[in-house]
């Protein structure tokens, strides 16, 4: 990668917050840890349970100290995330909970403000752009390119009282991203028309929001079977042992 930063100076120097992030690649968590590393800060990520099923991704969740997500069941997640905050720990969530397929913000969730709300802490929001250059939903993959391009933008601190209506302060949120993603997209290097990482609205093949989640639903009612039919097989094997 090519990495460039952006309001790094924006970076709180101590005490915990969240980094609200986007996501539209599986190497987009890199880039913005380096942001943080460079402001003198480590982070922890919010990452889905699932991983801890592949014996390199076990090492290096516990080694980096990520907060594996069951996604069906994430309320002690939430509150570990909660204690390292309050302890002056940086959280990287994000709020789209999974990758984009039309590089466009998807519908936020909630978590972000909630936690950081409950902490007493800020959220920062970031975006990276270009990640999805190398390697994510409906693109081929080019992890073995050089020197593409990746810009990380860090926005201003926004402070929530414990009151918050954390449904409003998401939708702020959601807009506040959605202004620095854009910002990014303008400075972005020019891409070639029809590229399968840029969003039908720039001029790209990636599905627009509305094709994108068609497929996301249909994905997601899959992994749903898939689960059951596990789940049902591991009850008949024990029944008959």
């Amino acid at each position: 990668m090519r990495r460039s930063f952006f309001g790094v100076e924006n970076i709180p120097v101590t005490g915990g917050f969240v980094l609200a992030l986007n996501h539209t690649a599986y190497t987009d968590f890199l880039p913005p840890a380096l942001g943080l590393y460079r402001a003198g800060r480590r982070a922890r990520f919010m990452i889905k349970s699932e991983v801890m099923d592949i014996a390199i991704m076990r090492f290096l969740v516990t080694r980096t100290r990520a907060v594996p997500v069951d996604r069906s069941a994430g309320a002690q997640a939430y509150r570990a995330a909660v204690d390292s905050l309050r302890g002056g720990d940086v959280v990287v969530v994000y709020p789209e909970t999974t990758i984009s397929r039309s590089f466009e913000l998807k519908e936020f969730k909630t978590g972000a403000v909630r936690m950081a709300a409950e902490a007493g802490v800020p959220v920062v929001p970031a975006v990276c752009w270009g990640a999805q250059r190398q390697w994510s939903k409906g693109t081929a993959r080019r992890m073995g390119f050089a020197r593409i391009p990746v810009d990380v933008r860090f926005g201003a601190p926004i402070d929530y009282p414990p009151d918050v209506d954390v449904e409003e302060a998401t939708r702020q949120l959601h807009a506040v991203m959605e202004q620095l993603l854009h910002q990014v997209q303008d400075e972005y290097p020019e891409a070639p028309a029809g590229a399968d990482w840029l969003p039908a609205r720039l001029g790209g093949s990636a599905p627009t929001p509305e094709e994108a989640l068609v497929i996301e639903n249909a994905e997601a009612e899959q992994k749903a079977r898939r689960r059951a039919e596990k789940a049902a097989d591991n009850k008949n094997g024990d029944e008959h042992r």
